[in-house]
């Protein structure tokens, strides 16, 4: 086979299709200039994204770490609370009878007392040291010693009707003791 030599029109026309795809390719220059500036810009843009992804990577990171301290700590926080629940469990589970037996009574309670109620209770519970001190240092002694004081009481009143009666026979005494009677009933003893 043969091949064909170019004539000069062939050159030419190579010639002008040469300068038409130079002049392309010169248009094409600042196109091109301004897609690697565009690049650029975008790859400024995604460096700068890839480093807020880290920094926002590292505080997720820290966040986890925080959140698996405080899961652990909870975690330990709630073994060591297992078993006073199990006890305050078993000691509320004892207790529910007697708090069904007394549920009535601690209504009714509710229902009927009053603030100064409560008060007066207080202050009574308050006074209970000082009350039973005296009772074991004062009264008790006395109660204990009314058992020899009975029969000398009863002796002194016997003395005393006796000598009423021998002084009501002596003369002149009688008027005296209706005039006492007399001064009794008005201030009204009698």
């Amino acid at each position: 086979m043969r091949l064909p030599v170019p004539d000069p029109r062939d050159l030419l026309h190579v010639l002008e299709r040469a300068a038409s795809a130079t002049e392309q390719l010169l248009a094409a220059v600042p196109r091109t200039v301004a897609l690697l500036d565009d690049a650029a810009a975008l790859l400024a843009r995604v460096d700068a994204l890839v480093e807020r992804i880290e920094v926002t990577r590292a505080s997720a990171d820290e966040v986890v770490r925080r959140t698996a301290a405080t899961t652990l700590r909870a975690d330990e926080l709630l073994a060591s609370t297992t078993p006073v629940m199990q006890r305050l469990k078993a000691l509320v589970d004892s207790m529910e009878p007697s708090l069904q037996k007394l549920q009535p009574t601690l209504d009714r309670l509710a229902e009927t007392t009053e603030p100064k109620e409560v008060d007066a209770l207080v202050a009574l519970i308050d006074r209970l040291p000082v009350l039973a001190l005296k009772m074991e240092t004062d009264v008790v002694p006395v109660l204990d010693s009314l058992g020899t004081v009975a029969p000398d009481l009863h002796d002194l009143l016997d003395a005393s009707r006796e000598l009423n009666d021998m002084l009501a026979a002596l003369p002149g005494m009688g008027r005296v003791m209706k005039r006492i009677d007399e001064e009794q009933a008005s201030e009204g003893r009698g």
